[in-house]
C-alpha cells in the first residue's frame, strides 16, 4: 500500500519547485518529513484532512507548515490537501456552509448561488460565519476520523502481521 502511496504522491523536487513553499527553506526537506510510519501517516492525515477544508487560498502552506511542526508525513498531507481543487471547491464549500448555517441555527439567507468573483465579494458579509464555522468543523472531523482510521488500520495490519509470522514459526518443515 505504501508504494501505491508513494506513486501518486508529489516528490521532494517536485515540491522543491513550488514557488508557494520556497520561503520555507530547505528544512522542510528533511528525512524524517518523508517517512511512511503510524505517527507520520496518522498524523499526515489529519493535517491533510483538515486543511483542504478551510477557506482560504494556498491551503498547503499551512498544511506543510503543521507537517513540520507534528512532524507529519508531507507528500501525503499535501495529496489530501488537494482533495479540494477547482472541480471539488464550490461543492464542498456549499456542504460546509450548509453545516455552518445549522450549526449556528440561522437560516439559510442565500438562495442563490453565481460562481463569480462578483457574487462572492457581495455575499461575504453574509457567508462568512458559517461558511468559516462549517469548514473547521467539516475539516476536524474528517481530519480526526481519518487520524483514527489509519491508526486503527495500522494497529489490525501489525496485529496481522505477527500472527501471520507466528503461524509459520509454528509449522513443523
Amino acid at each position: 500500500m505504501v508504494d501505491l502511496l508513494k506513486k501518486y504522491l508529489p516528490t521532494r523536487d517536485h515540491l522543491r519547485g513550488q514557488k508557494s513553499l520556497r520561503f520555507l527553506g530547505e528544512f522542510i526537506f528533511a528525512n524524517n518529513l518523508w517517512h511512511f510510519n503510524r505517527h507520520s501517516v496518522s498524523y499526515a492525515v489529519l493535517i491533510g484532512g483538515f486543511c483542504c477544508f478551510l477557506p482560504i487560498p494556498f491551503q498547503m502552506i499551512p498544511g506543510v507548515l503543521l507537517c513540520v511542526w507534528i512532524g507529519a508525513n508531507i507528500p501525503l498531507a499535501i495529496g489530501l490537501i488537494w482533495i479540494s481543487n477547482p472541480l471539488t471547491i464550490p461543492a464542498m464549500f456549499y456542504a460546509t456552509y450548509r453545516v455552518g448555517t445549522f450549526l449556528l441555527g440561522h437560516d439559510e439567507k442565500v438562495k442563490h448561488i453565481s460562481l463569480s468573483w462578483e457574487w462572492l465579494s457581495g455575499q461575504i458579509a453574509t457567508v462568512w460565519q458559517p461558511l468559516l464555522l462549517g469548514s473547521l468543523v467539516t475539516g476536524a472531523t474528517f481530519g480526526l476520523l481519518g487520524f483514527i482510521g489509519v491508526r486503527l488500520y495500522w494497529r489490525w495490519r501489525v496485529s496481522k502481521d505477527w500472527t501471520q509470522r507466528n503461524q509459520r514459526k509454528k509449522k513443523p518443515l
